[in-house]
């Protein structure tokens, strides 16, 4: 019995991301994947961190995006776990994210893969990296929100 995916449910997620950059606009965007890496991906073998989005001839492309194959399902092939995978974008997306990535300081990052009416999608972020100072308001303000929630807790016992 084939299993039924929710129609969002998250593959990987790149909390990394949220740390190192601003997001202005997120795209969603379809992905060419083989075989196997559909069947890696339902088993969780996926690291998303490293990954990035680059524009090549008018075309979006993520490097970095780790799929370790399954030792059963990759045997009549010799898999590469880092290539260069294809994001599909409507024309006039690619064509508005290229004008913007080419200004200074933006960029674009994979944010999370998720599954959507059976088909893995990948979300990507238009984004603008973070100076130092603002990493570290971010750490200052994700401890502060635990203390509070510490402080709530120990009150309702």
């Amino acid at each position: 019995m084939a299993q039924k995916q929710d129609s969002a449910a998250r593959i990987a997620e790149n909390k990394k991301a949220a740390f190192n950059y601003f997001f202005e606009e997120r795209f969603e965007a379809g992905m060419v994947l083989e075989g196997w890496e559909v069947k890696a991906l339902r088993d969780g073998k996926v690291n998303l961190t490293e990954g990035y989005v680059v524009v090549r001839k008018g075309e979006l492309f993520i490097i970095g995006l780790q799929i370790n194959p399954l030792r059963t399902a990759s045997t009549h092939i010799s898999p590469d776990a880092v290539r260069t995978r294809k994001l599909l974008l409507h024309k006039d997306e690619i064509r508005r994210l290229t004008g913007k990535v080419e200004q200074k300081g933006y960029t674009l990052v994979p944010i999370n893969l998720h599954w959507k009416s059976g088909r893995v999608k990948c979300e990507v972020a238009l984004a603008k990296g973070k100076a130092e100072h603002d990493k570290r308001d971010t750490i200052k303000d994700r401890e502060g929100k635990r203390e509070v929630e510490r402080a709530m807790k120990s009150r309702n016992r």
